[in-house]
């Protein structure tokens, strides 16, 4: 991967101004089509296949009317007054709102049979506005329309208020607060690099890219449904991995430059080294937000994917347009000689006394004491995750004062909870005679169940063949009695279907759909949550080439994630600090909080832990100190991590003070997950655990390393890439190089010796062997077709395997004798031809095979470098200068069969 990212930082940096102009570009076009398309956003929180979402399709179906959505009017009388005496005020009221567009009817408390809207105390009277287009469907303009319709006139003494699922937030709310994370943010940059230029470099393009991620998501919800909540995800999520992905990058260009390495060498190894970790860490979270399908519920696969494209924008911002403006700004960015920037960018680790070189030293002096306490502070964190109750937000979650809370608190404290969330039970009628006393039956025994407060309705639709019945529950939608509720009426239902003529009983409605997306959710958890441990143990086993070092990252992670449930169970379930954070009501946090909190911080755990422990395996491999490895890989890496978390918690929390129900929670576990994660486990748990390892962290079977591809994060390519342009620099240009390489069988037992080569550009290269496998076995490698299993092999300058693509769509491989004609049509130009078995099998009389010699010799005199496998050497038949010749002989302990 490093060497792709070498190529593309350089051409990044070398084609900066197109780079810079193709981003603006892309802005302006996304940000043209969502005004042009016109975009707009929805709240379709439907879940397709469950039972609420059937009962609804077929409400709409069937009797449309009670399918839209609906307003509450709240009617309240003076102190020691009947609202019963202001009829007719309330009836002008009614008249006004009826006239608005998109109301259907309107629910007078005062008709015959709608007893049950007037309130016990005689003062309080509601009525619903059932609207004729379902939520998503509604104008901006009807919900001001019905605020001026229920204005009273003036000397009115009543009070009136208007609540209802009208209200459901549709727009998205970015404030000044969100600001402030991005002026922390830039503080913390300021301080890292000591310079307010290349400070403002990672605010700049986190923002580039935050808004083309929003340009794009409002230009496609011209064409899909994308929820409120979606693009505010989004931009948090976006804003604060856009910051850090450039972040890493930008430290270490600076730390090259103070080092004296030339600005477009540094910029193509930065981004080789640290976007290698960028992408890695960028690709965990997207696959991570993209595994929110597990839960099968549309608006949260769209969610994640919403949030997935903005962290993906985020990598390839930092990829490209970071390398481009470092290319730019070039010499300025430099540390001038002296500065603290460049003291600490080129003194030795071990010499460094800065605040993380003390903190390694200290929790790796008794390393058994710090695992065991941190663990205990981790577990003692996560004991309110116990207690952590989930569902969706209803008008009991909205701003404490705001129009729609206060009817909603009104209508609880007067009629009871259940007023707030009724549920709707239908059921097919066709086969009865007398529809209306079926109803009634149904109706009697719904409202014998325990948990029902009223049912205020029961009547067939207008044609007569389905029932509806509208059942209040005691209890509101976020309690779990109403979802017990729910289940006892589904009971019912079957109970009903063998006892009256009725089939196909379903409970649905708002307050239905809503738990049984809680419902889902939950169930999704679990799958969820092994499919992102599976995933993490498997790709830092694949980074790291290591058992011990996933198992500890993994185990941290789940750690991480226990004690975030635990705080925001604490605050939101507990109450603890509620007020001071303002949370609008105490109780269940939004369904699908658990699952966006476990992808995005199991991205940013692996993002630390790749940069922290990297560094020590990479100084493990190169003094295999393992406790010196730790220390010097940690002061390393400690400033880079800390600024990124500390902006990462600082964006987070900046959603807290006046987020809305639903993202706030997710914020407040984000950020809280970060701190956690970040300064608990990666940097206090990790460099502890891995002094106690020792030489066993780095331990991993031999036949698991032989299957297991390189992903090369740590830039180890990278490093033969530009050894191999010094030398190539000092010898000259080399077709295929290899060095000290080593190739083994399906029983990993060596070949051959580890073998050095050298064939320049144009050269016929002859290879025999006392081993034909392991003649074959070299020339397959060179071919691009079987990964070595140590040493280095260069082959047209590209590293293998890791460049082994490109490899095998230049090279021309011939397992066998292809045939003089076939060698002579290669396209002029091809830069490398692998042949084996040019005398297999069996012996050749000399004309034959001085024919074929002659072939490769013309072949490689047009410029072709050739590489060919032989069981003799061609002797006679070639000039000694006209080829070179290499003979492989088998290992010691490898025994040939002749």
């Amino acid at each position: 991967m490093s060497s792709y990212l070498y190529r593309l930082g350089r051409a990044a940096a070398t084609s900066a101004r197109w780079v810079i102009i193709g981003w603006v570009v892309l802005l302006l076009a996304l940000g043209g089509a969502a005004v042009a398309l016109g975009g707009s956003l929805e709240e379709d929180l439907t879940i397709p296949g469950t039972e609420s979402q059937t009962g609804i399709d077929q409400l709409d179906e069937r009797f449309p009317l009670l399918a839209g959505t609906s307003g509450q009017l709240l009617f309240v009388a003076p102190e020691g007054e009947s609202i019963a005496d202001h009829a007719d005020e309330v009836r002008a009221v009614l008249d006004e709102v009826e006239q608005v567009d998109h109301v259907a009817t309107v629910v007078d408390p005062f008709a015959e049979g709608n007893e049950i809207n007037v309130a016990d105390d005689g003062r309080h009277a509601l009525a619903q506005v059932l609207l004729d287009v379902k939520l998503d469907g509604l104008g901006d303009e009807t919900v001001p329309a019905l605020e001026e319709a229920a204005q009273l006139p003036d000397g009115s003494e009543l009070d009136v208020h208007l609540g209802g699922s009208v209200f459901t937030t549709t727009g998205v709310a970015v404030s000044a607060t969100e600001g402030l994370g991005v002026v922390i943010a830039l503080v913390v940059l300021a301080i890292t690099f000591g310079s307010l230029l290349t400070a403002g470099m990672p605010i700049l393009t986190a923002v580039l890219g935050v808004g083309v991620t929003m340009a794009g998501l409002l230009a496609v919800a011209s064409a899909t449904t994308i929820t409120s909540t979606t693009p505010t995800l989004a931009l948090m999520i976006g804003l604060a991995v856009g910051i850090d992905y450039a972040l890493f990058i930008v430290y270490r260009h600076r730390t090259q430059l103070a080092q004296g390495m030339a600005v477009t060498e540094s910029v193509a190894r930065s981004v080789a080294t640290s976007g290698s970790a960028v992408i890695f860490a960028g690709a965990t979270v997207v696959i991570a937000l993209c595994g929110l399908a597990v839960a099968r519920i549309p608006f949260l696969t769209v969610m994640g994917l919403a949030a997935a494209s903005g962290v993906a924008v985020a990598v390839v911002v930092a990829v490209t347009l970071v390398p481009a403006l470092l290319a730019v700004f070039g010499e300025k960015l430099r540390p001038r000689r002296g500065s603290r920037a460049a003291r600490r960018a080129t003194a030795e680790p071990t010499a460094q006394r800065t605040l993380g070189a003390r903190w390694v030293r200290a929790v790796t002096a008794v390393p058994v004491l710090t695992v065991v306490v941190t663990a205990a502070a981790l577990l003692v964190l996560a004991v309110p995750a116990k207690d952590l109750a989930l569902g969706l937000p209803d008008n009991g979650m909205k701003e404490p004062g705001s129009a729609p809370r206060e009817t909603y608190d009104l209508v609880s404290e007067t009629f009871g909870q259940g007023f707030n969330s009724p549920l709707l039970v239908t059921g097919d009628i066709i086969a009865s005679l007398d529809p209306l006393t079926l109803v009634d039956d149904l109706r009697a025994e719904v409202a014998a169940l325990d948990g029902v407060a009223a049912v205020p309705m029961a009547t067939p639709n207008p044609s007569a063949d389905l029932a509806i019945i509208q059942v209040v529950p005691e209890a509101g939608q976020t309690d779990p009695e109403t979802a017990q509720l729910v289940h006892d009426l589904r009971a019912l239902g079957d109970e009903l279907e063998q006892e009256y003529e009725v089939s196909n009983v379903v409970v649905t409605g708002q307050t239905a759909v809503a738990i049984d997306v809680s419902e889902r959710l939950s169930a999704a958890l679990l799958p969820f949550g092994l499919v992102v441990v599976g995933l993490s143990m498997v790709l830092l086993t694949l980074v790291f080439r290591s058992i011990a070092v996933p198992l500890k990252a993994t185990v941290g992670y789940l750690l991480s994630v226990l004690a975030s449930f635990g705080v925001v169970a604490a605050i939101f379930e507990w109450g603890w600090a509620a007020e001071a954070l303002n949370v609008a009501k105490v109780g269940p946090v939004i369904s699908f909080m658990p699952i966006v909190l476990m992808g995005v911080l199991f991205g940013l755990a692996m993002d630390y832990e790749v940069f922290l422990v990297s560094q020590m395996r990479e100084e493990f491999v190169h003094t295999g100190d393992a406790r010196r490895s730790v220390t010097t890989g940690f002061t390393a890496s400690a400033r880079v991590v800390t600024a990124a978390a500390v902006i990462m918690i600082a964006v987070f929390a900046a959603f807290v003070p006046h987020a809305d129900p639903v993202v706030k929670p997710i914020a407040v576990g984000l950020a809280v997950g970060v701190f956690i994660d970040a300064f608990l486990v990666r940097m206090t748990l990790v460099p502890a655990v891995m002094a106690l390892l020792g030489d066993r962290a780095w331990w991993l079977p031999r036949r698991l390393d032989r299957v297991l591809p390189h992903l090369d994060v740590e830039g180890e390519g990278l490093a033969h890439h530009v050894e191999h342009e010094e030398w190539v620099a000092e010898h000259g240009p080399a077709a295929v190089r290899a060095l000290d390489l080593v190739l083994t069988d399906e029983h990993d037992d060596a070949l051959l010796d580890p073998l050095s080569l050298v064939v320049r550009p144009g050269a016929l290269q002859v290879v025999t062997a006392q081993d034909r496998v392991a003649r074959r076995a070299l020339l397959a490698a060179v071919a691009g077709r079987l990964p070595a299993r140590s040493g280095t092999l260069l082959v047209l300058d590209r590293l293998l395997p890791e460049e082994s693509a490109p490899v095998r769509s230049s090279v021309w491989w011939f397992p066998t004798w292809p045939g003089a004609e076939q060698l002579a049509a290669l396209p002029e130009g091809t830069p490398l031809v692998v042949v084996d078995g040019l005398d297999v099998p069996g012996p050749l009389a000399d004309s034959v095979r001085a024919e074929r010699w002659s072939a490769l010799a013309a072949l490689a005199a047009r410029g072709t470098t050739v590489v060919v496998g032989a069981d003799n050497p061609p002797d006679r038949l070639l000039p000694a200068e006209d080829h070179t010749h290499l003979h492989l002989l088998a290992p010691a302990h490898r025994k040939v069969l002749a």
